[in-house]
């Protein structure tokens, strides 16, 4: 019968409720004798309240509502109804009053107050009535039918989670609790479900709720905790599901009810990175930016993060045609509701005359400088290519934008242009120099941002390892005392928009990327995640250093000052000595060096890149 219920049999039940009111009213305020003798004016109070009440709550949508999910904004409908109804009717009571006075009709003032309490009370009470007992047969159905579940976190994300969770019946799982490690939440109630207990619980409760799937929402959780969590779920054959990350979330990547595996970057992530984005909005708002590299890895996340901040045009730079158009497509999508205008470039940067001619077309204000070669033992092998995009083709960008008094440049660099030992990172280095000799001339903010190793970028460890997995293995590791910083995608293009805030030049920004990993417990950890036991299903192999490679990598030369800047994740490094006369000679004898190594073969060009790095101090 219940589900039968619409909002013409509440309608009827309302006219009995708003006809009583005043009866009931009249009652608490009078004794029975003096309740029998106002009898009349009872008759026409009552038609006056429903005739004035019921327009009333057909008015604020009360016969609009579904009150089979009756929810906060269907309470705030009822108590307006309420309201509404009690103030027309007071006035017309009030009125009634003034008129009857010379009657001797007993109209106390009071009965509008009491009558307003009892018609909120009455309409609330079938519509709520109807909510709970729809509420908890549910619980008691998905309690039975569904998959038990445990949420990590019972904070705004767990909160989130619990509404999806009980909103969507294809999720087939029921949240028997949380636990959280915030002692103030120890034995509460979140929406009706309990908090069980902390972190280092999640074993015992597993065991005594029969839990079948733990669902982490800690979007700002460290690596070292969602390791922990994941090490847990793993013994105890448990699956484990959890929300996105905090920078995905910021980016609107992921909405907060799509589950999704734990992943690498998950067990690796490092406590968030505060992200200043009024003052990032406000550097983009209204500028033209250009983008080169724009289809790689960083550079279409740059250009995606970019738009957040309404920019007047984007300019989308890049040599590989297919990266562009993909890129281009996505974006578009999202620039129809933004004024912002969205242009495609297919140019090489060592094209000196088509980089200058697309700088005086669009008249760029911001340049993030992303395109680079960046694999080591490719470059090894490819040193003319190296040197010629990654040194030349900086140059380019460079000179266009002094040219056109571009008012802000970003080069994207790498830890391995620090003490540098293969072709890839000397080439960077050189880049550097160049950055800085630009930055000395103009008195801009021209800087360079060194990253470590990027989880998930085109050819990374990471996919390279998961492709081996899916093979059936071996993973290749060549060292197992290797070692590297890594950092994701989002933390990455963050310190990008960052660095490009702040008013420095003649500096590399560097992110504190915490400890280094080594590779090969990396290795451990995927073949882990996808449900595989080391040795037993996927063995690890080493295969020695191959050329260009380092064991470990450092963030400062020997040669660099540096100190925190004012975002305490990032540092600031400069050259403990740089008169303005040497960067700028060190910069003229790079580009000469790097115009020689046009005409040389690629054996040549990696002696040379190693002798000119010695003799330099780079």
């Amino acid at each position: 019968m219940l589900r039968r219920l619409r909002n013409r049999h509440f309608l009827i039940f309302d006219i009995l409720v708003v006809a009583l009111a005043p009866i009931v009213a009249y009652a608490l305020r009078f004794d029975q004798y003096r309740l029998v003798a106002v009898r009349y004016e009872i008759i026409y109070v009552v038609l006056a309240a429903l005739i004035l009440k019921l327009p009333m709550f057909h008015f604020v949508g009360l016969y609009r509502r579904y009150w089979r999910y009756a929810s906060i904004s269907e309470l705030v409908t009822i108590v307006l109804a309420a309201v509404y109804g009690t103030i027309a009717f007071g006035i017309v009571y009030s009125i009634f009053i003034v008129i009857t006075t010379p009657l001797n009709f007993v109209l106390p003032r009071s009965v509008p107050f009491i009558d307003f309490m009892v018609t909120l009370l009455g309409i609330s009470s079938l519509r709520l009535g109807v909510r709970t007992w729809f509420y908890q047969h549910s619980i008691s159905e998905r309690t039975l039918l569904q998959k038990r579940a445990l949420i990590v976190g019972a904070g705004d994300a767990g909160t989130m989670m619990l509404r999806e969770i009980i909103n969507n019946r294809a999720l087939n799982i029921w949240p028997i609790g949380f636990v959280d490690d915030d002692h103030a939440k120890q034995r509460v109630q979140i929406g009706g479900i309990p908090v069980l207990g902390k972190i280092d619980d999640i074993e015992k409760l597993v065991h005594q709720h029969d839990i079948a799937n733990l669902i982490i929402a800690l979007p700002s959780a460290p690596g070292a905790v969602v390791r922990r969590i994941q090490t847990v779920a793993s013994d105890l054959g448990v699956k484990i599901q959890i929300v996105p990350a905090l920078a995905d979330l910021i980016n609107n990547k992921l909405q907060i009810g799509q589950l999704r595996k734990v992943q690498i970057e998950d067990l690796l992530r490092r406590e968030s990175v505060s992200t200043d984005l009024d003052s990032v909005h406000q550097m983009l708002s209204g500028k033209t930016v250009l983008v080169t590299g724009a289809g790689g890895s960083i550079g279409s996340e740059l250009c995606r993060q970019v738009l957040l901040g309404h920019p007047k045009h984007i300019v989308l730079l890049g040599h590989g045609e297919n990266s562009i158009f993909t890129l281009e497509m996505e974006l578009r999508n999202r620039t129809i509701a933004l004024d912002t205008q969205l242009t495609a470039v297919i140019a090489d940067t060592r094209d000196a005359d088509r980089i200058q001619a697309m700088f005086e077309l669009y008249q760029p204000q911001i340049v993030f400088h992303a395109a680079a070669h960046k694999h080591v033992p490719l470059m090894e092998a490819n040193a003319h290519e190296a040197v010629t995009n990654n040194v030349l083709g900086t140059h380019n960008v460079l000179q266009s934008s002094e040219a056109l008094n571009v008012e802000r440049f970003v080069l994207i660099s790498t830890d391995k242009a620090v003490n540098p030992v293969n072709v890839m990172g000397m080439s960077k280095a050189l880049a550097e120099r160049l950055v800085q000799a630009a930055s000395v001339r103009t008195g801009k903010p021209y800087v360079a941002v060194r990253f470590g190793n990027v989880l998930g970028s085109r050819g990374s460890v990471v996919p390279h390892f998961t492709k081996q997995i899916a093979a059936g293995g071996p993973v290749t590791v060549t060292d197992p005392e290797m070692e590297r910083y890594f950092m994701t995608i989002p933390e990455a293009v963050q310190l990008v928009l960052h660095a490009a805030t702040f008013g420095d030049n003649n500096a590399v920004y560097v992110l504190d990327m915490g400890q280094p990993v080594k590779i090969v417990q990396l290795a451990r950890d995927l073949i882990e995640l996808s449900g595989l036991e080391v040795d037993r299903d996927i063995k690890i192999v080493f295969t020695g250093l191959r050329p260009g490679e380092k064991l470990t990598e450092v963030l400062f030369a020997s040669s660099e000052n540096h100190t925190r800047t004012q975002h305490q994740k990032i540092f600031f490094a400069k050259p403990a000595v740089a008169p303005r006369e040497d960067v700028t000679q060190l910069a003229t004898r790079v580009l000469a060096f790097a115009a020689a190594c046009e005409e040389q073969p690629d054996s040549d060009i990696k002696q040379s890149l190693a002798n000119f790095c010695a003799e330099n101090g780079i």
